[in-house]
Order: C-alpha cells, then sequence, then structure tokens
C-alpha cells in the first residue's frame, strides 16, 4: 500500500465507561464512550452521528440507520449484517474482525478507512466514494462497487470473487494477492491495474482468451 490512511483519533483511556445501547433516533449523538456487548435491532433512525466511539462485540440487527456519520470510531467484534448505512459519511474509522453480510454502504462516502479481517460477502457499495480506504485479508464475495470512485484503495489478501467492479477505473488498484475466479468489470476500467502471473488466466477469460 503506497498511501498513508489516519487511524481512528481515540485514547481509549479517555473515553467514558463502557455502556449498552439499544435505541437510536434521527440526529442522535454517541460521542465519547465505548458501546460494548449489546444489542441494537429494528431501528430505523437517519443522521445518527458518532464521534470518538469504540463499539465492541455489538450486533445491530433490522435496522435501517441512512446518512450515518461516523468520525474516528472503531467496530470490533460486530455484526453488522443487512445494516443499511446508505449514504453514510464514514472517516477515520476501522472495521475489525466484523461480519458485514449484504451490509448496504451504497452512495456512501469513505476517507480514511479500514477493513481488516472482515466478512463482508455481499455487501453493497454501488455509487460510493473512496479515497484513503483499504481492505484487509476479508472476504468480499459477490460484493458491489458498482461505479464506486476509488482514489488510493488498497485489496490486500481478500477474496473478490464475483465482485462486481463494473464501472470502476482500477488503474493502480493493485490486486496481485487476492483470490478470485472472476468478477464483473469492464474492460477498459482494467488499464493499469495491477495483477500476479498466477492471474493472468483468470484474466483472460474476462477478455475471452482461450489459453492452451
Amino acid at each position: 500500500m503506497n498511501f498513508k490512511i489516519d487511524p481512528p483519533k481515540i485514547n481509549e483511556r479517555t473515553l467514558s465507561q463502557p455502556r449498552t445501547l439499544h435505541s437510536l433516533a434521527d440526529r442522535e449523538e454517541v460521542t465519547n464512550c465505548i458501546v460494548s456487548d449489546c444489542l441494537i435491532e429494528y431501528q430505523e433512525a437517519t443522521r445518527v452521528a458518532c464521534d470518538k466511539v469504540i463499539f465492541r462485540n455489538v450486533t445491530i440487527a433490522e435496522s435501517a440507520l441512512p446518512s450515518i456519520e461516523l468520525t474516528d470510531v472503531i467496530f470490533e467484534n460486530c455484526d453488522l449484517s443487512n445494516v443499511n448505512f446508505s449514504e453514510a459519511f464514514i472517516h477515520r474509522t476501522e472495521f475489525r474482525r466484523c461480519k458485514m453480510l449484504g451490509t448496504d454502504f451504497s452512495d456512501a462516502r469513505l476517507q480514511n478507512v479500514r477493513l481488516i479481517d472482515c466478512l463482508a460477502d455481499f455487501a453493497n457499495f454501488r455509487m460510493g466514494s473512496f479515497k484513503q480506504v483499504a481492505f484487509e485479508s476479508s472476504s468480499l464475495i459477490s460484493s458491489d462497487f458498482y461505479r464506486c470512485g476509488l482514489n488510493s484503495v488498497a485489496y490486500s489478501k481478500c477474496n473478490i470473487d464475483q465482485t462486481n467492479l463494473a464501472g470502476c477505473k482500477l488503474k493502480d488498484i493493485d490486486l496481485s494477492d487476492c483470490d478470485f475466479t472472476g468478477f464483473l468489470v469492464d474492460i477498459p476500467d482494467l488499464q493499469g491495474c495491477v495483477i500476479s502471473a498466477g492471474q493472468a488466466a483468470a484474466f483472460a477469460g474476462l477478455l475471452g482468451l482461450v489459453i492452451k
């Protein structure tokens, strides 16, 4: 990765003691705390703002939180599967060992964000804007990045099999240590994409070539 990602600006020692959180309201602000070991379910709230928060062992289920703002936030061992985070603004945030099956980040803006050891199969990132974002050792099988703007984005040791990258400019995107048998892409957008020699056969298939 040849670019720098600013980490969340959080000092855990200065945060309030772990608390539980079971409900969220429109424009609610959650700040300077650790939210731990709780279930947040059946919530519909817009423009929730989280600033300097650690979510640890938290499950958010059957919930829609569009236009959420996450700044200096860490999610550790959380289950965010199928949560609606569409049109979110996410800055200096890390997702560590999280389950994010089918999570909806469509039309979201992500800057200085890392997904580390996450299960994000079928996640929806369509039409998102990415700047200084890293996907590390994560599963992104059949995830959807259709027409995302990828500016300083890294996929490191990820499974991107059957991922939709159509409409994404892949110049300088390094996929050389990712696993896949194929994915959706517009052939002109492959120009400048970095791959390994062992991946050449899969890319030949994308180009309609037959290797003997």
